[in-house]
């Protein structure tokens, strides 16, 4: 069994992400497609029998693309969501600069939450707890699996799997919109390097 993490397809970046519930940009529709005519062609290659995906409409919405045009059950996890941005979620970004000037995710210190929302070690925490719940729920699977997820999620599980220290601090390298990041294949962790 192979587990493919894929980030969300575009969604608009005038807005705050985190726990947002705005939509795909056409873009981010057309980067979805794109990977699901990928997977279709070359369906015996990637044998994919299921989807995961976090509830959030970005997420919903490719899952929902790649499904489909695969013929495969999705199951939503919620606990697969970005970190929650509390009051922050979808507040455009000129907004937010205004009414919460100088609070970004890598500024913040480890245990300092959004307003009404999480801190990184709370949104580390999650994550983490819901790999493990996840890796181990998934026993013998016949085939292969998509998880569905976001950027801050992938780079979590990446410093999980790699076995490094994750700190909010620290630049990862962005995680492309709607491409295959194999991750786990048979028992065991694949090694990878920042996508």
């Amino acid at each position: 069994m192979i587990i493919y993490l894929v980030r969300h397809g575009q969604d608009d970046n005038s807005y705050r992400g985190g726990w947002s519930n705005l939509p795909l940009t056409d873009m981010g529709i057309k980067q979805s497609k794109k990977l699901a005519n990928e997977l279709y062609r070359s369906r015996k290659k990637y044998n994919i029998k299921k989807i995961y995906s976090s509830d959030l409409k970005r997420a919903e919405q490719t899952a929902k693309i790649i499904a489909d045009k695969l013929k495969v059950c999705i199951d939503f996890i919620p606990q697969f969501r970005e970190v929650n941005n509390g009051d922050l979620a979808g507040m455009n970004n000129e907004t937010a600069d205004k009414q919460y000037p100088g609070l970004y995710w890598r500024l913040m210190e480890w245990e300092n939450h959004y307003p009404n929302g999480e801190s990184p070690k709370e949104f580390y925490e999650r994550i983490k707890l819901a790999w493990e719940c996840f890796i181990n729920s998934l026993g013998k699977t016949d085939g292969n699996i998509i998880l569905v997820t976001h950027g801050g999620v992938i780079n979590v599980i990446k410093t999980l799997v790699n076995r490094q220290k994750y700190s909010n601090k620290e630049k990862y390298e962005g995680i492309p919109c709607a491409k295959l990041i194999p991750i786990y294949e048979g028992n065991k962790y694949k090694n990878i390097s920042d996508t």
